[in-house]
């Protein structure tokens, strides 16, 4: 099967365009959701997770305290890298064990933000990337998690540039006004074998 991946900067607007590849049959693997699945209660990602960022990451009941994880993990360089190693070759598993249960739809994707930290972009037939302004991934951040202004900035300060993705780029998707999502859309269908 034939697998986009998709990537881009928090707030960027993948959501959009998978939104738009879902209801034209593709196969979408969502990497926040796998990410979701591998750290359950009782996982061993999330065992070593608890050893990284300490055991206070989870909640009384056991899961994973998501947002105590991200704060601790997006104030450093270092220590996204360390997140990142812990947790990618797990989801990496997950997205494709996913996209091989539906060899039904007619292409996937794998939205992942970090498509190419991880090298999950090495195993996509083409990595598309989808950027917006900085102010405008600010607002949706803030309005989608209902982070303040500064966890906000720390998120995106934890991100490469738009220079990496571009450098590593296919396909560029513009995920804001006043480009229109269907016209770059099309864009990404025209190198697609479908």
């Amino acid at each position: 099967m034939f697998v986009i991946g998709l990537t881009g900067p928090t707030g960027s607007g993948k959501s959009t365009f998978c939104a738009m590849l879902r209801d034209r049959g593709f196969y979408v693997a969502d990497a926040d959701l796998a990410a979701r699945k591998v750290v359950q209660p009782g996982s061993p990602v999330l065992d070593t997770l608890c050893e990284a960022f300490g055991a206070d990451i989870l909640e009384s009941d056991g899961s994973l305290c998501r947002r105590e994880l991200a704060k601790r993990a997006f104030s450093s360089p270092e220590n996204v890298r360390r997140l990142n190693a812990l947790t990618h070759p797990a989801i990496e598993r997950e997205l494709f064990g996913e996209i091989a249960a539906h060899p039904d739809a007619c292409a996937a994707v794998v939205d992942a933000p970090a498509l190419i930290e991880s090298g999950i972009s090495e195993k996509c037939d083409l990595v598309a990337v989808v950027l917006a302004p900085p102010e405008q991934r600010l607002r949706r951040i803030m309005l989608r998690d209902r982070l303040t202004e500064e966890q906000a900035k720390d998120r995106m300060r934890a991100q490469p540039p738009d220079a990496f993705y571009l450098d590593k780029a296919d396909v560029v998707l513009r995920g804001y006004a006043p480009y229109d999502p269907q016209t770059e859309l099309d864009k990404l269908l025209e190198r697609v074998p479908l």
